[in-house]
C-alpha cells in the first residue's frame, strides 16, 4: 500500500475541518463526525482552536481509500498563520484547494493558490457547501477562472445547487475540458488541430499527467457537512496525484547498509510533563523506536546546528512498524526539535517561509512570572521558529509576528497553557539593517597600555548575499586560538548584530576574523566576549549601514467606479502600481506598498468600494527606508 501526504487548504471559514471529518468517518477512520460548532473534531484539538472555531497548528489523520493510505495534513486558513501552510506544503504530495460555492473565490484563496502555484504542486479545487442558499456553480467556474487560473476542467456537476436537495453526479471530459488541457498539454493540442480528437482515455491520461505537474487543475462540487461529492474527491485524489518517495523496506547500498534516513519536522506538539511531539516526514529510508538520529538546523543567523537524541515512542500515522520513506510519524525522546529541522541532507521541497513583519515586545503583569513567560515563549517559539523570542530591557521579550490574530491567540496560550497573564505593546513594523560597505578594525592584547582585556581581535565586516543571513568566517589559523576563544568571538559576532548602528538587527553580513592572539595562561574567554563587540562596533561604523523596511506585493480588485479614487490612496501611501487590468466588471491594481501602510490600505478599501473591493497582500522582500 502506498501512501499519499494531502493537504486541504483554504480562505477562513470554507470548511476545511469539516471536509477532514467528513474523509475520515466516511472511511471508517472515526466512528462519528465532529462538529467545529461544537468543539470535538478530530483535527482541531487544541482548547484555543475550538473556542475560537478555527485552525491554528497543522494536523495530521489518516484514512485507506482504493487501496491507499492517505495522510491528511489539515493547515490554517487564516493568513496570520500562513507561515504554518507554508511550513506542511513541504511535506505534501499533494493539495485540496477548498472554496465555498457560497461566499467563493476570497483573498486566502488566491494567496494559497499563489503559494502552491510555483512549487508545482498537484491540486485539486473541490467547491464546499453547494446545499447552502446562495450556492453558485456555472458563475462561479467563471470567478475561478478569471480570479485564480483558466487551466481547469469541472469533473463533477451539481443538480439542485443552492438547497438540501443538492446533488452531485460524475461529469465526463468533454471537448471543453479538452480546449483547456490542449493550453497546457502539447499533445492533446495536437490531437485537436491536426486529429484525430483525442478520446476518452487519452483525455484522461492528459488530465493526471498535467494535474501531476500542477499546471492543470481538476474542479469537484460537494458538501463537507452532508457529504455529497466527497467519494468522487478521493477517487480524483488518488487517480491524479503521483505518490512520493515511497519504499516499505529501504534500498541497499552498495556497500550492503541501508540507506540514510532523510526527512523534515513540519509540526512539533506540547504534551504532558513538557514533553512534545514532533511530526517528521521521510522522505527516504528507514527510522525505528530507540534509534539514534541527527537532526540540522538553520539557525536564524545562518548557522547550522545539530540536534541528537534517541527515538523514545514513535507512532507511524495510519499503520504499524517502522517509518519509512513516504510516511509521517510522531516521534519522541529527541530534546529540543523544532519545526523546519532535517534529517540527513536536505531533499523534497525547501521550505518558503515568508519572514514575519510585525515586531512586539511582551511582558509579564506580576513581576513574578516575568521568568516563566521568558520560559513560555522560549517553549513556543521551538513550535513556531518564526517568533523569534529574544530578550528586551527590563526583562521583556520581543517577539516578531504576522499579524493581530496571531497575537490574540498567542496571549491566550500563554493564560490557558501556562497559567500567564501578559501585555503586549502595539506591534510596529520591524525594519532591518544591512552593511553598505566594507569595514575593518581591531585591537591588540594590551602589552603597554594595559587595557582590561588580554585578548588580540582584529574583524572585518562585508556585505554578504541577500538572503545569506549572518556568515563568520575565519582568516587566521584554526589552531592559533583554543577553541574556546574561538566559539566566544563567533558567538559574540552574532549577538552583538542583533542591534546594529540605527538600532535594528543587522543581517546579511560575512565577518570575518583577520587578527587574534592570546596570553596563557592570562587570556580567558571572557576577554574575547568583552573585546569582540567593541571591535565589531568599530568595523561596522566603518563599514556603514543601511536600513530595510518590508515590503508586501499587493492585488485589489476593485469596481470600474472606484479605479481612481482607490489608486489615489494607494499612490498616497507610497506603493508603486505595477499593473492594472481589467475594466469591464472589475479593476485588478497590482503593485507593492511598505508594509506599514498594509493594514491603512485594507481598512480604507472597503469604504471607497461600498464594500466591493477585494485586498490581498503577502511579504515581498524589502527596499531602503526612504
Amino acid at each position: 500500500m502506498h501512501t499519499l501526504n494531502i493537504g486541504i487548504l483554504a480562505h477562513v471559514d470554507a470548511g476545511k475541518t469539516s471536509l477532514t471529518e467528513r474523509l475520515l468517518f466516511d472511511h471508517g477512520a472515526i466512528d462519528r463526525l465532529g462538529s467545529v460548532d461544537a468543539g470535538d473534531t478530530r483535527t482541531d484539538d487544541g482548547a484555543i482552536e475550538r473556542q475560537r472555531g478555527i485552525t491554528i497548528r497543522s494536523a495530521v489523520a489518516a484514512f485507506t481509500a482504493h487501496g491507499t493510505q492517505i495522510n491528511l495534513i489539515d493547515t490554517p486558513g487564516h493568513s496570520d498563520f500562513i507561515a504554518e501552510v507554508e511550513r506542511a506544503l513541504q511535506v505534501l504530495d499533494g493539495a485540496v484547494l477548498l472554496l465555498s460555492a457560497v461566499e467563493g473565490v476570497q483573498a486566502q484563496t488566491r494567496v494559497l493558490l499563489r503559494t502552491l502555484r510555483p512549487l508545482r504542486m498537484p491540486t485539486l479545487v473541490f467547491v464546499n457547501k453547494v446545499d447552502r442558499p446562495g450556492a453558485r456553480a456555472d458563475a462561479l467556474l467563471a470567478d475561478i477562472r478569471r480570479r485564480l487560473t483558466p487551466h481547469l476542467a469541472p469533473l463533477a456537476g451539481v443538480t439542485g445547487i443552492g438547497t438540501p436537495k443538492a446533488r452531485v453526479h460524475r461529469r465526463p471530459l468533454d471537448a471543453t475540458a479538452a480546449e483547456a488541457l490542449a493550453e497546457v498539454d502539447p499533445g492533446i493540442l495536437a490531437a485537436l488541430v491536426d486529429g484525430p480528437p483525442p478520446d476518452r482515455a487519452t483525455l484522461e491520461a492528459a488530465l493526471a499527467a498535467r494535474t501531476a505537474d500542477g499546471s492543470f487543475h481538476p474542479v469537484y462540487f460537494g458538501s463537507a457537512l452532508g457529504g455529497q461529492g466527497v467519494a468522487e474527491l478521493v477517487e480524483g485524489i488518488v487517480r491524479t496525484v503521483p505518490a512520493g518517495i515511497v519504499r516499505t523496506v529501504p534500498a541497499p547500498e552498495p556497500s550492503g547498509r541501508h540507506r540514510a534516513p532523510r526527512g523534515t519536522v513540519f509540526a512539533v506538539r506540547p504534551g504532558p510533563g513538557g514533553q512534545r511531539t514532533a511530526y517528521l516526514r521521510l522522505y527516504d529510508g528507514e527510522v525505528t523506536e530507540r534509534q539514534r538520529l541527527t537532526f540540522l538546523r538553520r539557525e536564524a543567523d545562518g548557522r547550522t546546528a545539530e540536534v541528537t537524541g534517541r527515538v523514545g515512542r514513535l507512532a507511524v500515522i495510519g499503520r504499524p512498524g517502522p517509518l519509512t520513506g513516504g510516511n509521517i510519524a510522531a516521534l519522541t525522546g529527541v530534546p529540543g526539535l523544532r519545526v523546519g529541522d532535517r534529517l540527513g541532507e536536505p531533499t523534497g521541497r525547501a521550505p518558503r517561509f515568508a519572514p514575519p513583519t510585525l515586531q512586539t515586545v511582551v511582558r509579564a503583569r506580576r513581576p513574578e512570572q516575568a521568568a516563566p513567560l521568558r520560559s513560555a515563549l522560549l517553549a513556543l517559539a521551538d513550535q513556531d521558529p518564526l517568533l523569534h523570542a529574544r530578550p528586551a530591557a527590563a526583562g521583556a521579550t520581543s517577539l516578531l509576528l504576522y499579524g493581530e490574530v496571531q497575537l490574540e491567540v498567542l496571549a491566550a496560550t500563554l493564560v490557558q497553557d501556562f497559567g500567564i497573564d501578559a501585555e503586549f505593546e502595539p506591534g510596529r513594523v520591524r525594519l532591518l539593517e544591512r552593511p553598505a560597505g566594507t569595514g575593518e578594525a581591531w585591537e591588540e592584547m594590551p602589552w603597554l597600555d594595559r587595557t582590561r582585556y588580554w585578548a588580540t581581535v582584529g574583524l572585518r565586516v562585508e556585505p554578504g548575499p541577500v538572503g545569506s543571513g549572518g556568515v563568520f568566517a575565519y582568516e587566521t589559523e584554526l589552531g592559533a586560538l583554543p577553541r574556546a576563544f574561538h566559539q566566544a568571538i563567533e558567538e559574540t559576532v552574532h549577538a552583538t548584530m542583533l542591534s546594529g548602528p540605527h538600532g535594528w538587527e543587522v543581517t546579511d553580513y560575512r565577518v570575518t576574523l583577520t587578527r587574534s592572539g592570546f596570553s596563557s595562561p592570562v587570556s580567558t574567554a571572557a576577554d574575547f566576549r568583552g573585546l569582540t563587540p567593541l571591535v565589531l562596533r568599530r568595523a561596522l561604523e566603518r563599514a556603514g549601514t543601511r536600513v530595510y523596511e518590508p515590503y508586501h506585493a499587493f492585488e485589489a480588485e476593485v469596481p470600474p467606479g472606484a479605479l481612481a479614487p482607490v489608486t489615489s490612496l494607494l499612490a498616497s501611501l507610497g506603493a508603486e502600481v505595477k499593473e492594472t487590468t481589467g475594466g469591464t466588471a472589475s479593476w485588478v491594481i497590482a503593485g507593492e506598498l511598505p508594509a506599514r501602510q498594509v493594514r491603512r490600505a485594507g481598512l480604507r478599501l472597503p469604504g471607497l468600494t461600498r464594500g466591493e473591493g477585494v485586498w490581498w497582500s503577502r511579504p515581498s522582500g524589502d527596499r531602503p527606508v526612504r
